[in-house]
């Protein structure tokens, strides 16, 4: 572009300054063929330069077009690309949402799961006692000892046999736990807390008891005492580490630790989360956790 400039510029100054010696006066004599080829060669110039004159205005209208439309482009393609950015932020939260609405449903279905377990446990328990009662009723009486009184089932003092209601003063584990859910869905923390620690203390092996430690470090996180929540947590972890509320205790002890500021014993924890149980609905609101710290859920 700035050659073509040049060139005409120079042109220009060519063609003038024929034009201006040609203007001159001239004595008549003066006039030859040189002259005349000189005009000639001149106006050749001049043609030559309107035409590239003419060319270049095209082109750079041309140009000009080609330029307002990239703009144009440019302009719509940047006005897609904000509209997708808020489609997609919408997005994240539409589903920040229904991931929230769909982990509590799944904890509903947990404690459901744990529930028919517990019936499965107690179904077993009284077919086995029917089985023994059955046994028991087929073997012929034994020899009343001498010395026992009529009535006492061969106990020389007299004394409450052993398996009498002294060895059976646990609660019932169904009924108990029950009733610590109920507790504590209406926010009465300190019967649920009696209720699942009866549940931990009379029936230590059952799944339930993993359920009820579980639900004691709730207790304590819902009244805030993030540390006491933390211990609960941790006996979930380390003594019922095949519960199915093992994924939740370590999810709610990173949001524990994270709640007294350790920010990197928290984060510990939910990368711990997500490589012991990545697929759960835990693992998930772990990431989405790290995710709005900035940090990455690997630790890479």
């Amino acid at each position: 572009m700035q050659t073509g400039r040049a060139v005409r510029k120079h042109i220009v100054w060519a063609a003038t300054l024929a034009v201006v010696l040609l203007a001159a006066p001239r004595p008549a004599h003066a006039v030859s063929k040189e002259i005349i080829e000189l005009q000639t060669q001149v106006q050749q110039l001049l043609d030559m330069v309107q035409r590239l004159q003419s060319t270049m205005d095209t082109k750079f209208g041309v140009l000009q077009n080609l330029t307002q439309q990239t703009a144009d482009q440019v302009n719509q393609m940047t006005t897609a690309v904000n509209t997708l950015q808020q489609k997609l932020n919408t997005q994240n939260d539409a589903s920040g949402g229904k991931l929230d609405t769909v982990s509590g449903q799944v904890q509903s279905l947990n404690d459901s799961v744990d529930e028919l377990k517990s019936r499965i446990v107690k179904l077993d328990k009284t077919v086995q006692e029917m089985q023994t009662q059955m046994q028991a009723a087929q073997q012929p009486p034994a020899a009343q000892m001498p010395g026992a009184a009529p009535g006492t089932g061969g106990s020389p003092a007299g004394g409450m046999a052993p398996g009498g209601p002294a060895a059976n003063a646990a609660p019932p584990l169904q009924d108990t736990f029950q009733a610590g859910l109920r507790d504590f869905n209406a926010a009465r923390y300190a019967l649920a807390a009696g209720e699942f620690q009866d549940v931990v203390h009379y029936y230590p092996l059952d799944d339930m008891a993993g359920s009820a430690q579980f639900y004691l470090g709730e207790i304590a996180y819902q009244q805030q005492n993030y540390q006491e929540a933390v211990n609960q947590y941790n006996m979930v972890l380390e003594g019922f580490s095949g519960s199915a509320k093992a994924p939740a205790a370590q999810l709610h002890k990173g949001m524990a630790l994270l709640a007294m500021n350790k920010r990197d014993a928290g984060i510990h924890e939910l990368r711990l989360l997500i490589q012991r149980h990545p697929q759960t609905p835990e693992a998930q609101r772990a990431r989405t956790k790290l995710n709005g710290m900035g940090v990455k859920p690997t630790g890479r």
